[in-house]
């Protein structure tokens, strides 16, 4: 072992506790508690403090709380119930043993006990506990790694439709970080606003989707085109579906419902008020924040004063009034991330 372990003896005999810490003492550092009110305190505090114990040696009998009573409060804390729980005691009958084993403890050894015995045991179980962190590092490590090429490959699908509409992908990672704030402004919980800045960046990969001859036409679009050009809604939410992924469950609704209308002349389905997604809401009103605000080969860049007044214009109509208001209230860090993504 490569760091201390810490142990906890709780025994209201004292020369049961004193014999026990000198068998363990090499295994590493021994807590003594005399009771068990008084060891469950300890083991408590030791993991609320950041440094829960590596493993609690627990007598059965003894004042106050009982060694059982010990052991099944801290298997019933998120905090503590990964510790493992050896049983020491002079109670032996197979009863009591399965009683250890059932509320969660990993050993039950009967006293009188061989020193070497108890110290092999209790030191394979260490090794156990040392061997599981090192695993679930490893796994968390990997999970990260995952997440992030996850979210990567996702922002990566978002920009290459935005470069297909002769965008530099900077209107994807303004839009996100819009929809984030706005969420944040709602106390949305944060992996929800986490899934809302990723999914959102998705909200126009249907273009891809979308004839060069349409999407890229500088002048106004005829009628047909135009029906054309809604299909990337639903094309996107098809690019999307059929994965139990939350995120991507999340993207499929934005892609398919950031044209909605609040007064319900949106498309592709027409949807009114709250019947529109919450996130398909939220990404309207970023989206043509961002597109009246940033400069295109058919229009000049509108002033802010001017987006912001057509946002009110538009909120009962175009918009949700309650998130128009909510986006105003935080326009000041929306226009900071102007500054860091605006356009090159």
């Amino acid at each position: 072992m490569t760091s201390t372990m810490n142990i906890l003896i709780v025994d209201d005999d004292l020369v049961s506790r004193s014999k026990l810490e000198a068998i363990l003492e090499d295994l590493g550092h021994c807590d003594l508690e005399p009771s068990g009110d008084k060891g469950l305190a300890a083991a408590l505090e030791a993991a609320a403090s950041g440094r829960p114990y590596d493993l609690v040696c627990l007598d059965v009998e003894m004042p106050n709380m009982n060694g059982y009573e010990v052991c099944r409060r801290l298997k019933a804390d998120p905090e503590t119930r990964t510790i493992p729980v050896v049983f020491i005691t002079s109670q032996k009958d197979e009863t009591n043993e399965a009683a250890g084993f059932e509320l969660g403890a990993v050993d039950y050894i009967a006293k009188p006990f061989s020193p070497r015995v108890v110290q092999a045991r209790i030191r394979t179980h260490l090794e156990l506990k040392r061997h599981q962190e090192y695993l679930e590092d490893v796994i968390a490590d990997r999970t990260r790694e995952l997440r992030s090429a996850h979210f990567e490959i996702l922002n990566r699908l978002a920009q290459a439709a935005e470069f297909r509409d002769n965008e530099t992908g900077r209107h994807v990672k303004r839009l996100s970080h819009y929809c984030r704030i706005v969420g944040r402004g709602l106390e949305l919980p944060e992996e929800h606003l986490d899934a809302l800045f990723h999914a959102s960046a998705l909200h126009d990969v249907g273009k891809i989707g979308i004839p060069d001859h349409i999407l890229l036409k500088p002048g106004r679009l005829t009628d047909a085109e135009f029906q054309i050009m809604q299909t990337h809604t639903r094309i996107g939410a098809q690019l999307l579906d059929s994965h139990d992924s939350k995120l991507l469950q999340m993207a499929r609704v934005i892609a398919l419902t950031h044209h909605e209308k609040w007064d319900g002349s949106g498309y592709p389905r027409g949807l009114a008020g709250t019947r529109i997604p919450l996130e398909g809401r939220i990404t309207a009103i970023c989206d043509v924040f961002d597109a009246l605000t940033s400069k295109r080969v058919y229009k000049k860049a509108w002033t802010v004063d001017e987006a912001v007044e057509q946002l009110k214009k538009d909120a009962g109509r175009h918009f949700d009034p309650e998130l128009v208001e909510a986006f105003l209230d935080h326009l000041d860090p929306c226009l900071q991330i102007v500054e860091t993504y605006g356009d090159e």
